[in-house]
């Protein structure tokens, strides 16, 4: 499942998602949480579930920061990289190996952070067109906050694109290889899967390219009226993970 706009909306639980996966620890149903927000650590993100009432253990947590440093050990073992983001992926890169730096780098890696800098995303633009490889953490163009969007990877992306005629390899969802590693952290097949997501555009894509059946909540940042803008549909489109308890292992 993903976590902002499915269990909780900023640093507020989503009324129901406690009850719903104490529902599916009784049940003994295995589960991973994914987020395609680069921000923070496993560790930092279970310490923020925990304020709301959440207990998920950091080896339940994958986020397009690990799966992007995952990527690059397997491209590059032990290279450089100018990162744009902030400590979940410049922490996940170091426990990889790599040497951040603005110095010929191998990489220019680009994450999400609150704090876009005019500056960083100059330096950026000039190492890609310099011969740096483009990659981004997930395509997300806007994230959620209690005010309303905030402009996300995706959306910085496109600039620095637009910039450089550089189109970044997205990693996070709906990329394949964030859905096969979760699969394989939870000894889980595709055909017995269920991917629970707010977004029509990653987490339901994501869910449909990796054979997984899908559900739709209301509670983020897709709506009934922006499904129909898409060739594809969730499974199921149901108002929130409060819907599912009393029916977790038969949620269709």
């Amino acid at each position: 499942m993903d976590m902002d706009g499915v269990l909780v909306h900023e640093d507020a639980l989503i009324p129901g998602a406690d009850a719903f996966l104490s529902e599916l620890r009784s049940n003994g149903t295995p589960f991973m949480v994914l987020t395609n927000n680069s921000i923070r650590t496993p560790r930092d993100l279970r310490a923020r579930l925990q304020r709301t009432g959440l207990d998920i253990p950091e080896e339940s947590i994958w986020t397009s920061a690990l799966a992007t440093a995952t990527f690059l050990a397997n491209q590059r073992p032990e290279g450089t990289a100018y990162v744009v983001g902030e400590s979940g992926l410049t922490t996940a890169l170091h426990d990889i190996g790599y040497v951040l730096t603005d110095s010929d780098p191998d990489y220019v890696v680009l994450g999400e952070t609150r704090t876009y800098s005019f500056e960083a995303i100059t330096t950026a633009i000039r190492l890609i067109e310099r011969g740096a490889r483009f990659i981004a953490t997930n395509p997300d163009p806007t994230g959620p906050s209690l005010e309303g969007s905030l402009p996300a990877t995706g959306a910085v992306a496109a600039l620095i694109t637009r910039a450089t005629g550089r189109e970044p390899y997205f990693v996070g969802k709906p990329n394949a290889l964030m859905m096969r590693s979760a699969l394989r952290a939870i000894g889980a097949h595709s055909a017995s899967t269920v991917m629970i997501g707010d977004r029509m555009d990653t987490d339901i894509v994501a869910g449909l390219e990796a054979g997984l059946q899908t559900l739709l909540v209301l509670t983020g940042i897709s709506t009934r009226a922006s499904v129909e803008l898409y060739p594809y549909r969730p499974t199921r489109i149901i108002e929130s993970v409060a819907d599912l308890v009393g029916r977790t292992t038969n949620p269709f």
